[in-house]
């Protein structure tokens, strides 16, 4: 199964069984992705902050969602999500250290999220470097493993009493700051051809009722 995802003739394909429009809406969504950043959602104890995180993602073009299930389930709240789990790929991990050594083999550097540190304001972030920005969890913030480990810290600046913002707010304001940047930048952040192709056949197999037997026909037809 995995080969059919780089096949450009599956694409041609299954792209018979959906509407024109809906494949141009792809290409244009896709044209605005990156994975120049990620995030990672430490051990969020109230379910609908993980998947309003994972609707900013969507909605500030971020391919890629790291979620840390360490201590609490595994479940994302649809509703809140409203749709975004179809279009964003979650990484799932069972420990902070297994997040931390996967993103890290990716080449990105852990930039920990937090107002206690004043390493970089978020007007002042180098978006130069492919970057994962940690989000802790509301009660205790980021736990010592990420804050050890970080290559560096992201504040967002704040004049009022209140020290600390609601962590999907936090993100959302953070992901809609450094990928404005990014894209008006000359830095090469869009995704790979293989990266497109792979995500233009998965976004169509989950368009497409009946998908399997869609698939056998076509494999039945490469014979």
């Amino acid at each position: 199964m995995q080969s059919l995802f780089q096949d450009e003739n599956y694409l041609n394909y299954l792209e018979t069984f959906i509407t024109e429009s809906r494949k141009e809406g792809f290409k244009r969504v896709l044209a605005n992705r990156t994975k120049h950043f990620t995030v990672a959602c430490e051990d969020v104890f109230q379910l609908h902050n993980t998947s309003a995180v994972m609707r900013s993602c969507e909605v500030f073009g971020i391919q890629e969602l790291n979620v840390v299930e360490q201590r609490f389930g595994k479940h994302i709240d649809t509703e809140i999500a409203m749709g975004a789990q179809k279009w964003v790929d979650i990484n799932r991990f069972d420990s902070i250290q297994e997040c931390i050594s996967a993103v890290k083999s990716k080449g990105y550097q852990i930039i920990a999220t937090t107002p206690h540190e004043n390493d970089s304001l978020l007007e002042d972030f180098d978006i130069s470097k492919p970057s994962a920005f940690f989000f802790g969890t509301e009660r205790d913030g980021l736990s010592e493993d990420v804050l050890e480990q970080a290559d560096g810290f992201l504040k967002i600046p704040m004049v009022g009493f209140t020290e600390s913002l609601n962590i999907s707010v936090s993100a959302a304001i953070i992901l809609q700051s450094v990928s404005a940047r990014l894209h008006r930048s000359e830095i090469n952040w869009q995704l790979s051809e293989a990266e497109l192709l792979e995500k233009r056949i998965d976004w169509a197999r989950k368009s497409i009722k009946d998908i399997d037997f869609v698939t056998q026909r076509y494999l039945e037809g490469k014979e």
